[in-house]
């Protein structure tokens, strides 16, 4: 292996500038407790995993591997260390923040803040949308219609206030124009699969310390306000067509999360498929890209003019920034989840897709130098006249959307959590 350069803003403009295809990094990671340990991949609808067959290189034969990490979640993890920098003051980049400050003492559970590096569809996210500007709705503000008009050819207003949105895609369907809204492909992608995926069996069991028998029920719905919210008195029960009101389906003490699981064991659902039990795998790994020729589409128009140095700096800004949104989110390490905690089991290893039939550029980049890479690219475009905003842009909740919030949180109260999941994530 060639020795790496360091990643500075030479590179990264020769890079951009030239016909380099992409900046490449494949991590090979384990279990942090080891070759063998079990890890928790994601679970979706009906509570199985994302399994697919692969062709992976050095084996003839498909290999069985599971999603433990999908581009989306990958995303969220990114933008959460780059939201983290930005609270820490080693990173300053453009955010529009819902300030709910105002709201919090109406609403159950505390609300401080929504940035568009949090909310799931970004700047175009409708927690934005139904928030105002001095009053004024956002998208009908200068700012806001400022996006109506946004293109691959004039990306210039996403780059002064969300330039994120450019590097980890958006589609602007809550807007004005519907699903006719402009679209921005992801020039960063990040994913970590489980190579080698053998499923284990799914446990429960629970010993209540009370020993509250089955039987020891019903349980009702009390009528009567400021108690529990249930009763054993039928006579105190609400009523429901004339009849007392069961606690939950059959008003079993189970329905106010009383009394002992029994132990048991399975390892497949009705339908043949994994249950939620865990895998153990042979290796697992994380493969992130950043589309150069995804960037180069970008043009940064300034007074309706378009000029080739000012593409070139905004696009340099844009590929410095999701290379610093990788390398803080590895800083941040990789606890996915609950008992999926991976670890490298060597360096990140960056690649630079230079040339054609030729080996890739091997490129040496840690936190704290994508982070100064950074900010040479800002200063560079902004010599040029290309500036986007260094102080959060902040909004502040409509009624309606607190009103929204509040009723949505008194209802999961109520009904132990279920929430609206339509939305796509990110």
């Amino acid at each position: 292996m060639s020795e790496s350069k360091p990643l500075t803003l030479q590179v990264l403009q020769e890079a951009v500038s030239g016909a380099a295809a992409a900046f490449r990094c494949v991590s090979r990671l384990e279990p942090v407790g080891g070759r063998g340990d079990k890890v928790f991949p994601p679970t979706y609808a009906g509570a199985v995993y994302a399994r697919e067959q692969r062709r992976v290189p050095g084996r003839d034969e498909l290999v069985e591997c599971v999603l433990l990490d999908s581009v989306q979640s990958q995303a969220n993890r990114m933008e959460e260390a780059l939201q983290a920098a930005l609270d820490e003051g080693r990173v300053k980049i453009p955010v529009i923040e819902v300030d709910f400050s105002e709201a919090d003492k109406d609403l159950l559970s505390a609300i401080r803040r929504v940035t568009s590096l949090q909310a799931p569809h970004r700047i175009a996210d409708a927690i934005l949308r139904d928030s105002l500007l001095g009053g004024k709705p956002f998208r009908q503000t200068e700012e806001g219609k400022s996006l109506d008009k946004i293109s691959l050819a004039n990306a210039t207003a996403l780059y002064e206030l969300c330039p994120t949105a450019l590097v980890f895609g958006m589609w602007d369907s809550t807007g004005p124009k519907g699903g006719l809204g402009v679209k921005f492909q992801r020039a960063m992608v990040s994913e970590i699969v489980g190579i080698g995926a053998v499923y284990g069996v799914k446990t429960s069991s629970r010993i209540d310390p009370l020993q509250i028998m089955l039987n020891a029920g019903p349980l009702y719905r009390s009528a009567k306000e400021g108690n529990i919210g249930w009763t054993l008195d039928e006579s105190q029960a609400m009523k429901e067509k004339k009849s007392a009101a069961t606690l939950g389906k059959d008003g079993r003490p189970s329905e106010a999360n009383h009394g002992n699981i029994v132990p048991s064991v399975s390892s497949l659902d009705r339908e043949g498929r994994p249950l939620s039990g865990g895998v153990t795998i042979a290796s697992a790994e994380q493969t992130v890209t950043l589309s150069l020729p995804a960037l180069r589409r970008l043009q940064f128009p300034l007074n309706g003019k378009t000029d080739v140095k000012v593409n070139a700096a905004g696009r340099t800004v844009l590929a410095a920034l999701g290379l610093c949104a990788a390398a803080l989110a590895a800083e941040k390490g990789l606890d996915l989840r609950s008992r999926c905690l991976l670890w490298p089991t060597g360096p990140m290893n960056w690649e630079l897709l230079d040339r054609p039939g030729q080996p890739p550029v091997q490129v040496a980049m840690e936190a704290e130098a994508a982070i100064e890479v950074l900010k040479q690219a800002v200063t560079a475009a902004e010599k040029l006249g290309l500036r986007w905003r260094k102080e959060p842009l902040v909004l502040k909740p409509a009624p309606q959307l607190v009103e929204l919030v509040k009723k949505s949180q008194e209802l999961a109260a109520a009904s132990g959590g279920d929430v609206d999941d339509g939305a796509e994530g990110k």
